[in-house]
């Protein structure tokens, strides 16, 4: 059944408070990043927010039925999702936020791609058009040589980005049959078992003055997932996935706050070509909205 213009509206506000608990997350995991590798940081995502996912499956009564699970596509994500953290945890390690999130922006236009193949779904020209745009401000923030795609961190990058559409497209799939909490709940799981032999090989003890920003992971993995799970569940892709924009402004602000890192001419006029497609995409869907709603 096609989701009604009312739930891709909830969908996108799901996606916009999942980004913003996301930049949270990265900004944890660029600070651990500095300290131990990125598999390690990876598992430390996994191990550390999982107390908490426990504790809203037994709130939500949802551990009944856990098993009863589409094992494949779940399995699938969590090989993706492992190499998407770490690919992800090694850029965080080398380039600025704002610009791994620039980079990171292809990933919406390839979910929507995917969507339209894989989901059967209609993206209308007025999308498309907002969608373009939107990548069209991404390269003005990668500047016009294009030079952060030749670096190894922006291949890892773009190698996360990847990883990403797969795995909210197989979320979408899974949602037709699975548990919003199960799937949330397996993801984390696997992504930790697979991950743990190895982050073992190399791991580095894990200091007690890193308690801060290992809280912060935990408690924004924890939020991020639950919402972002929402919006993949009872929305479009298509629409849902552009919303991923609203992380630049996230980044900026948090390069600015902790590493005193301002963004230049060229991040400044992208973002504002980002956002003004994101805020015609949110205006579409509200008067849809109101309109089968009155």
């Amino acid at each position: 059944m096609t989701p009604s213009a009312k739930e891709n509206l909830q969908s996108i506000n799901a996606m916009v408070a999942a980004v913003a608990m996301f930049a949270i997350m990265d900004a944890s995991m660029k600070v651990l990043a500095a300290h131990y590798p990125a598999v390690q940081v990876t598992a430390l995502r996994c191990i550390s927010s999982m107390p908490l996912v426990c504790a809203f499956l037994a709130w939500r009564g949802k551990f009944r039925g856990m098993f009863k699970i589409r094992w494949p596509l779940h399995l699938l994500r969590g090989v993706i999702g492992i190499g998407m953290l770490s690919l992800f945890a090694y850029a965080l390690k080398h380039l600025p936020l704002s610009e791994t999130y620039s980079i990171f922006f292809i990933a919406p236009a390839l979910v929507t791609a995917l969507a339209v193949f894989i989901l059967r779904e209609k993206v209308g020209l007025g999308q498309w058009v907002a969608i373009i745009v939107g990548l069209g401000g991404v390269l003005v923030v990668l500047r016009p040589d294009g030079s952060s795609f030749i670096s190894l961190a922006g291949v890892a990058v773009l190698g996360s980005a990847v990883c990403y559409a797969i795995s909210a497209i197989a979320s979408r799939i899974l949602a037709r049959t699975d548990a919003p909490e199960h799937i949330m709940f397996w993801v984390l799981a696997m992504m930790g078992i697979g991950v743990a032999p190895l982050a073992w090989q190399q791991w580095v003890p894990v200091q007690m003055d890193h308690w801060l920003p290992l809280l912060a992971l935990a408690v924004s993995g924890f939020l991020g997932q639950l919402a972002l799970t929402k919006a993949f569940s009872i929305g479009k892709a298509s629409i849902v996935a552009p919303f991923e924009y609203t992380a630049l402004a996230w980044g900026v602000g948090i390069d600015w706050a902790l590493w005193q890192t301002l963004p230049d001419m060229y991040t400044l006029l992208g973002a504002a070509i980002i956002i003004g497609s994101g805020i015609y995409l949110v205006r579409r869907e509200s008067e849809h909205a109101e309109a089968e709603h009155p």
